[in-house]
């Protein structure tokens, strides 16, 4: 009578209940099927979360979270027709861009494009069908805008907040905020998490593989991707003792700890889901949370656990042996490599953690500059280059051009 009751509820809802007996008792089940309006009930409209209906009636911002994640869209599809090619950062990026698809796939189309069709390929400029109006979109503004607009269309609300909770575990030991583009974010808090963690050896099919960076490159992608940006919650990375933790807000679609045998992927943001994969910061839909679950077994000898709500963690284990404890290295790590007698253990164990940031780097983004990678380990560019000079003498990385201006590549 309720569901029938337009006074009750409205819309209608068409609800049919089947009874099932279940150990010598009457089981009364029905299916809720998801509509696109809202629903109100006396006269108030209420969200579920986990085991509790919440009256978000009088709040306009839970009203319109509802209302986006009822729409089934992505909101980096929104359009901003005011904005021109000289709000974004299209000519040092695209070179980026092209390589890092080359680099993917060999015949990748994007290698031979100019700009403006990869933008149209990758869905960046789009027409609002209420509006009529065409423009780039927000995915473009994430992807490739100078700062100041990023912050303005998603109201000064994007940032990323790296924190290194090792010693001083209520406040922090190091931090990083990224509030620049995507591109950008992916590479500076891949070197974050490579400072901060230990890149221990293992092989993979007979060949050598960092298994920390394949579990920091989908812990990344993850918060970078599938993020709410319409939400002024920051998104977190927080490297701890024994785990990485990171949180981001979402829409959930199914609100709880994910099963990785029973998991449907669902893609937030599709269209920065494709772009990331394109350029190799990502893998196909799915087989990022398998990749998780496979190598962390393997880095750390556990699980990590995947809890969807409003907002979206992730904790992934470091085990003893995964974290770099203080300017040393623990009692429990024994450090391999040969390093010159005449350095401290202080400028042992820095530069130790310099070179992981700049090989994780630079496998993320092809090459580097000393003052660029100064920047990255915020330290000075004669460090820097003595770390790359260090990284090219041992043939991991390849040197070219004058001293003024050579760059570093990985050599694969």
């Amino acid at each position: 009578n309720s569901l029938n009751n337009p006074q009750r509820f409205a819309p209608t809802l068409f609800v049919a209940l089947e009874e099932a007996d279940i150990d010598g008792k009457t089981v009364l089940w029905c299916y809720v099927p998801f509509i696109s309006q809202l629903v109100t009930f006396g006269g108030k409209i209420y969200d579920r979360a986990e085991d509790g209906d919440f009256d978000v009636t009088r709040s306009p911002a839970m009203l319109g979270m509802m209302t986006e994640r009822k729409k089934g869209i992505s909101t980096v599809t929104k359009v901003f027709p005011y904005l021109k090619a000289d709000d974004f950062e299209f000519e040092r990026l695209m070179p980026l861009v092209r390589r890092r698809a080359k680099s993917r796939l060999d015949n990748h189309p994007w290698w031979d494009m100019s700009d403006e069709e990869i933008i149209q390929s990758a869905g960046l400029y789009d027409t609002d069908t209420v509006t009529g109006q065409s423009g780039y979109n927000l995915a473009a503004v994430l992807l490739f805008g100078k700062e100041h607009i990023i912050l303005s269309c998603t109201s000064a609300t994007y940032v990323t907040d790296c924190l290194l909770r090792r010693e001083n575990v209520d406040r922090y030991d190091d931090r990083l905020r990224v509030s620049c583009n995507l591109i950008d974010a992916y590479s500076h808090i891949m070197g974050f998490v490579g400072r901060h963690t230990l890149d221990k050896f293992f092989i993979e099919e007979d060949q050598s593989v960092s298994i920390r960076d394949k579990i920091a490159r989908e812990l990344v992608s993850n918060i970078l991707v599938h993020r709410e940006y319409t939400s002024a919650f920051p998104a977190k990375v927080i490297i701890e003792r024994d785990r990485i933790v990171t949180e981001n807000w979402c829409m959930p679609r199914r609100p709880g700890k994910l099963d990785p045998d029973t998991f449907t992927p669902q893609p937030k943001n599709p269209l920065l889901a494709n772009f990331f994969v394109n350029i190799g910061f990502a893998d196909a839909l799915g087989s990022g949370v398998r990749n998780l679950y496979k190598y962390t077994k393997i880095y750390a000898g556990g699980e990590p656990e995947l809890i969807e709500g409003d907002v979206f963690k992730t904790i992934v284990p470091l085990g003893v042996w995964g974290v770099v404890v203080g300017d040393t290295m623990s009692d429990h790590v024994q450090m391999s490599d040969h390093v010159s007698d005449k350095m401290s253990d202080k400028t042992k164990m820095s530069d130790k953690n310099a070179r992981g940031a700049l090989i994780a780097y630079l496998r993320g983004n092809g090459e580097v500059t000393a003052a660029e990678a100064a920047k990255i380990l915020n330290r000075s560019v004669s460090t820097a280059r003595r770390v790359l000079s260090g990284l090219a003498a041992e043939g991991v990385v390849a040197a070219s051009g004058a001293n003024r201006n050579r760059t570093y590549r990985a050599v694969r």
